[in-house]
């Protein structure tokens, strides 16, 4: 029997990936994304495919259908875009996931909701546990994301206690891989195509901070994972690679993978950039035996062959 599984924001980078694997599955999918940083061009190969819908919606407006399951992955990621439209950004997160919750709960089914590692805001404790608060700011430019996701969070936690609904909550760190948006303003994106075009690879801050970064395939299996454990777990629960490369070392991996001569220029840190950001995925490990495979270079690999081939379009 087949499931029928709603994806909000299915047209963006990881939900496309999500919409794919589930499809694999031999299940049904109903991919709901406004198109507003998602695009077709991520799902045009499986329009054709008959168990796949895709419905143009908002999701800060309500949404009345039947489905199965729910994967909340609807809101804008990268900083350029968040920050275009704050407003919308934390309606995305707020009145999104109230009309998402409202129906799940209606349908009396699982819903996930793809949080993030913004929670822990510019972390003073590394690597990041589950368990830690956070250090964010709460008026900040990064606020609209960091601050509508924690929010998300909180309501999922109360339809949770009061209503009896099955929840899961990921916080989702650094993901990479083909489908990026080349222009959304990401490290990875940006260091690739900069190195493609053999332009120079803009460093912010000293290139000291650090990041960790998990490939696609990696995030799709611990977002399904988490999805299929036991009612009992909730979350939320860190989703991410460990392995911790500053901001300068993966420069100078792209270009050393692209053979480019881009040379490496410093601009000055924007505002409430984290310093350091690194998952603690004991948890994840624990409970979903779950944990990243594909190495960084693998992974850039890929990634820096998908932008070559739409470079040649």
């Amino acid at each position: 029997m087949r499931k029928r599984i709603l994806v909000t924001g299915g047209g963006g980078f990881i939900g496309s990936h999500l919409c794919e694997r589930l499809l694999k599955e031999k299940n049904e999918v109903l991919c709901v994304d406004n198109f507003y940083t998602g695009t077709k061009q991520n799902i045009v190969h499986l329009l054709s495919n008959p168990y796949f819908e895709v419905i143009r919606h908002d999701i800060t407006f309500p949404l009345y259908l039947e489905t199965d399951e729910i994967y909340n992955l609807a809101c804008p990621a990268s900083p350029i875009h968040y920050q275009f439209d704050p407003v919308q950004t934390v309606k995305t997160s707020v009145h999104g996931s109230i009309n998402m919750l409202g129906l799940a709960k209606r349908l009396k089914i699982k819903i996930l909701q793809a949080s993030t590692s913004e929670v822990y805001g510019d972390p003073q404790v590394n690597p990041q546990p589950e368990t830690y608060w956070g250090n964010v700011n709460p008026i900040g430019l990064r606020a609209c994301y960091d601050e509508g996701k924690r929010c998300a969070e909180t309501l999922f936690f109360a339809y949770h206690r009061q209503h009896k609904l099955r929840i899961k909550v990921a916080r989702i760190f650094n993901t990479y891989g083909p489908r990026m948006h080349p222009n959304d303003g990401r490290v990875v994106s940006n260091f690739i195509v900069q190195a493609l075009q053999g332009r120079d690879i803009t460093i912010y801050g000293d290139g000291k901070q650090t990041r960790s970064f998990c490939y696609i395939d990696d995030m799709i299996e611990g977002l399904i994972k988490l999805m299929n454990s036991s009612d009992e777990f909730t979350g939320p629960v860190n989703l991410g690679n460990p392995e911790e490369i500053s901001i300068i070392e993966l420069a100078e991996t792209v270009l050393r993978l692209t053979k480019s001569k881009s040379k490496l220029i410093f601009k000055p840190l924007p505002e409430d950039d984290p310093k350091q950001r690194r998952p603690d995925i004991t948890l994840a490990k624990n409970i979903l035996g779950w944990k990243p495979v594909v190495s960084l270079e693998e992974g850039l690999e890929k990634t820096i062959f998908y932008f070559k081939e739409i470079f040649k379009r």
